[in-house]
């Protein structure tokens, strides 16, 4: 770029930074640490200049802006460090069906299909009992919360038309139905109501709800879930992984989609296949 087109550059989006930060002349100078005619000379249409390397610092970071977005290096106006924090966030996890970051990404993604691999069975189709059992022993909180939360989650997807995919691990519904590892102290009818319901539920609701499960020892995933294209998000304990930049979103369900594609049990035999297990485990 000639040099006094950059100039003029810098001067337009140096004097669009002052008007979105609400900032005069007269403060941006102060902030700057510069005379005020200093910062006239920049935004000076009929003679443009660029300003030295530690000016063009001091009002980058005085307008919350790039110093490459004011030269006109990129169009992205957030400097590097806040592209990143916006791009991957870390936040707290509760482990929690009635946990707010939680319900905030779902409504977030109402209309759009949602992709899930859940930390043991999806907590959307757990019954009453089953998350009373699992939740008691969480201090903080009540178990009876828990369930309401989650009926109105499940209620919520029953009531609009976006896309749920579930993959799960072939063993959780093995473990579950055989009563060991995970499941190992939870009561037979508890298991059993529990497998019933994710069949009853996946038959009534496939195709809007589809759950494949895959073989753990082929492939493996972390439990992530996916809120259509522009938000990834991946489980690692007491923290989520919030990813917003597309490429990684997009690598997340090419990864998602590798499951479903290498299932050993697809959507539309998953009822059969659960009811099944039932009758073998008696």
């Amino acid at each position: 770029m000639d040099k006094r087109d950059r100039a003029s550059l810098f001067r337009t989006r140096l004097s669009g930074a002052m008007t979105l930060a609400d900032m005069t002349r007269s403060q941006l100078a102060r902030s700057a640490g510069v005379d005020r005619s200093t910062i006239g000379q920049l935004l000076n249409n009929e003679n443009p200049r660029l300003p030295n390397g530690q000016l063009l610092a001091d009002l980058a970071a005085s307008l919350h802006v790039s110093t490459d977005w004011l030269l006109g290096l990129t169009n992205r106006a957030e400097r590097p460090g806040d592209i990143i924090a916006r791009a991957m966030a870390l936040s707290p996890a509760e482990r929690s069906a009635v946990d707010e970051q939680i319900l905030n990404w779902h409504k977030e993604a109402t209309g759009l299909k949602v992709r899930h691999v859940p930390a043991t069975l999806p907590d959307i189709l757990k019954t009453d009992r089953m998350l009373a059992w699992e939740y008691a022993s969480f201090r903080g909180l009540d178990a009876d919360e828990v369930v309401q939360s989650n009926r109105a989650q499940l209620d919520w997807l029953r009531s609009l038309k976006t896309d749920y995919e579930i993959a799960v691990p072939l063993h959780e519904f093995e473990a579950c139905a055989q009563g060991i590892g995970y499941y190992a102290h939870l009561d037979r009818e508890t298991r059993r109501e529990q497998l019933q319901f994710v069949a009853d539920t996946c038959r009534q609701m496939f195709p809007r709800l589809r759950l494949f499960l895959f073989d753990a020892h082929k492939v493996f995933s972390a439990p992530i879930t996916i809120y259509g294209p522009n938000l990834a998000v991946v489980y690692v304990g007491q923290f989520y992984l919030a990813f917003r930049e597309a490429e990684r979103v997009s690598s997340l369900t090419d990864h998602f989609d590798t499951l479903v594609r290498e299932a050993t049990v697809d959507a539309r035999d998953l009822a059969d296949y659960v009811e099944a297990l039932i009758e073998q485990c008696g």
